[in-house]
């Protein structure tokens, strides 16, 4: 199966506001189980942590599953950085033939290819012939780890 476009949902981060959030700056474990902290000193701004460069950064809701096999899934918010210089292996929102596609950018001698993770779809080789653009690196992926409500138990 091929697949190319994805309806990208762009939006603005509005990083003149600050918003400090508290952090449990002792680290999770996601190994075995330590001692829970008992307070909480440090304090961070999720805009300037994932947004360095404000004038260049979108922010895009994925919608498709050619990555699903890397976790990115529908409906997941990407952070994009339009101002850094794509290199091999990296994710990126491409534009090909004017449709947005989300893929891992290959780098081979004399070609390009965008890489889907996700069996179900081809690999996508770059022709000369078609208008190719990287529209913007992926930074950072955002996702929602509740479940739906309607699987919830209640």
């Amino acid at each position: 199966m091929t697949e190319r476009t994805v309806e990208l949902k762009i939006f603005s981060p509005d990083t003149d506001t600050r918003m400090a959030l508290p952090c449990a700056d002792g680290g999770i474990q996601a190994g075995f189980p330590s001692p829970a902290q008992d307070y909480i000193n440090e304090y961070i701004d999720l805009n300037r942590e994932l947004v360095p460069h404000p004038a260049a950064t979108f922010y895009g809701r994925v919608s498709g599953d050619s990555m699903i096999e890397e976790g990115i899934e529908q409906g997941d918010l990407l952070v994009i950085d339009r101002s850094l210089e794509p290199a091999d292996g990296d994710l990126a929102v491409c534009c090909l033939d004017g449709e947005f596609t989300l893929k891992r950018i290959k780098l081979t001698p004399g070609a390009i290819w965008l890489i889907p993770s996700n069996e179900s779809f081809d690999p996508i080789l770059v022709t000369p012939d078609q208008r190719f653009e990287v529209w913007g690196v992926v930074t950072h992926t955002i996702k929602n780890n509740r479940r739906p409500a309607s699987r919830r138990r209640h």
